[in-house]
């Protein structure tokens, strides 16, 4: 399997930051690639890597990156909130397909990855974009935070209870608020048994690393059922009617993206199409990887 690693340069108010990329395939093979977009906001691409599976069932060339502010991209760590901004990501993205030479693309996001993808997809409307995946992505981050706060509340009433505390006293720094995200994260974000494979690994030490994305509040807040950075308000349900290409909506039946945040997608979308897969959280390109593959194969080729 060929691969190859590289940056390009991406300039912001005068200053220039890298992007770092990874292509698994040929992009001058002929066939459009496949660009994979990393959630968090604050992740890197290396949760993802199972998706590399398509290149080689289909022979599509995968394009991954680290977006600017996380992994092997460049670190801003003086910058106010209001540069964090969707508009942000996006320019990043529209510069790194300049800069590649990419013509025509599908397009996968994953979580967050998916907010950016269906923003791209409606606000620049690329000429060169097919299709759009989104695996496990909200509509609006209020339904967004509605399905994470329903699954909690799920939990035993002192975990609940504990939780709220921390998060009205302002110490969800606290290790026992953190631990109990884990707990959260093991029924709903990815259930398989630790340790978990390294490529997940990597991706949360990243983060946990370099917080200025998610943790400190700018894009998201402390955690997946406590918003309150600048993507608190983010909601593009009366722009869904605007997609112009096909897409396929993924999410699993225990995922923390419940069906209430991806139904405004499958309703308002004109050509869409839903899958939901059966023993997966938020993480099915893991915990049901050779069907995840086989569906999203199969949108790509139709």
């Amino acid at each position: 399997m060929a691969q190859s690693t590289g940056s390009v340069d991406f300039t912001v108010n005068n200053e220039t930051y890298q992007t770092w990329y990874k292509v698994i395939g040929d992009l001058n093979f002929g066939i459009p690639p496949l660009i994979i977009l990393h959630g968090g906001p604050g992740m890197t691409h290396d949760y993802l890597l199972p998706n590399a599976d398509l290149h080689t069932s289909l022979g599509v060339p995968i394009i991954f990156y680290d977006q600017v502010g996380n992994g092997k991209s460049t670190y801003v760590l003086d910058k106010p909130k209001e540069f964090w901004t969707v508009k942000l990501f996006m320019d990043e993205l529209d510069n790194l397909l300049a800069k590649l030479g990419v013509g025509e693309f599908d397009l996968l996001g994953h979580s967050w990855g998916g907010v950016l993808a269906i923003n791209f997809a409606i606000e620049r409307q690329p000429k060169g974009l097919k299709r759009v995946v989104l695996v496990g992505t909200p509509a609006s981050m209020e339904l967004w935070v509605k399905s994470a706060r329903g699954l909690l509340e799920k939990f035993p009433k002192d975990f609940v209870d504990m939780m709220k505390r921390h998060e009205e006293e302002g110490t969800t720094g606290d290790k026992e608020y953190q631990d109990g995200m884990w707990e959260f994260y093991g029924k709903h974000v990815i259930t398989l048994p630790q340790p978990h494979p390294k490529e997940i690994n990597v991706s949360v030490e990243a983060l946990e690393k370099n917080g200025t994305v998610y943790k400190t509040m700018y894009v998201w807040g402390p955690s997946e059922f406590f918003a309150t950075g600048i993507l608190k308000h983010w909601n593009i349900i009366d722009q869904l009617e605007k997609t112009k290409y096909p897409v396929l909506i993924t999410n699993g039946v225990h995922d923390e993206c419940q069906d209430l945040c991806v139904l405004p997608l499958f309703e308002r979308i004109p050509r869409v199409k839903l899958y939901q897969f059966a023993n997966s959280t938020h993480m099915p390109f893991w915990e049901e990887r050779e069907r995840y593959m086989k569906i999203v194969a199969g949108f790509l080729v139709k």
